[in-house]
């Protein structure tokens, strides 16, 4: 079920407790049960059901999520060959991955809340009101670890993992295994060993088609 239809049942049932018990009683509500397959794309039932309630749940607020696609944005921004990380769904999958591994919630959650504290305390302002040359300059304090002073140790913590979210989420999308230009187990047509190479052994397909018996219609 999608979190669009979840968020709609839950209107649904909202508007319910509101008309009385005798048209209640007449307009009992219906369970909605969407049919599962036992599996999908791989997915045992099990797995397709964690993931829906995955999905539906929330974990950043708006602010969050918005300062999430700037910083996705910035770490990889859309250029000639392919999209941007905002472009291949980065911010939903690190807010997916948070909720599937809770281990990374304090740290991320944490680190935005140091993010704008840190751009209040330099600048007056959170980081997403910040001009595009504030914001190089905060990020310039804490991308570069070998380079960063002492007292940022906790945004370079925190933007070391933000980085590696980011690019695991870009390169496992479509944009980003076609920006690496991955051909996988991509099928291709074979036609037989080449011709120059049969001649070698004195062998040649007309040869091997006066072998092959017509196929009767």
């Amino acid at each position: 079920m999608k979190r669009r239809d979840v968020l709609k049942n839950i209107g649904l049932g909202t508007a319910g407790v509101a008309v009385s018990g005798k048209v209640m009683a007449q307009n009992e509500p219906k369970k909605i049960v969407e049919e599962l397959p036992d599996s999908r794309n791989g997915q045992l039932k099990e797995e397709i059901l964690y993931e829906q309630k995955l999905k539906a749940e929330t974990f950043f607020d708006k602010h969050e999520m918005a300062t999430i696609a700037i910083l996705a944005d910035i770490i990889i921004p859309k250029d000639e060959n392919s999209g941007s990380a905002t472009d291949s769904g980065v911010p939903d999958f690190i807010e997916f991955i948070v909720k599937d591994m809770p281990h990374h919630q304090v740290p991320m959650r944490g680190g935005l809340m140091w993010l704008d504290l840190e751009c209040n305390r330099q600048f007056g302002k959170k980081f997403i009101k910040l001009s595009k040359s504030k914001r190089t300059e905060m990020l310039d304090q804490i991308a570069y670890p070998e380079e960063a002073k002492p007292d940022m140790s906790q945004g370079v913590a925190f933007f070391n993992k933000m980085r590696d979210l980011t690019a695991t989420g870009f390169f496992t999308s479509e944009i980003g295994v076609k920006d690496l230009d991955y051909r996988g187990n991509t099928p291709n047509a074979w036609d037989g060993a080449p011709e120059e190479d049969l001649k070698k052994f004195g062998l040649s397909y007309d040869e091997w088609r006066t072998h092959v018996p017509e196929e009767k219609d």
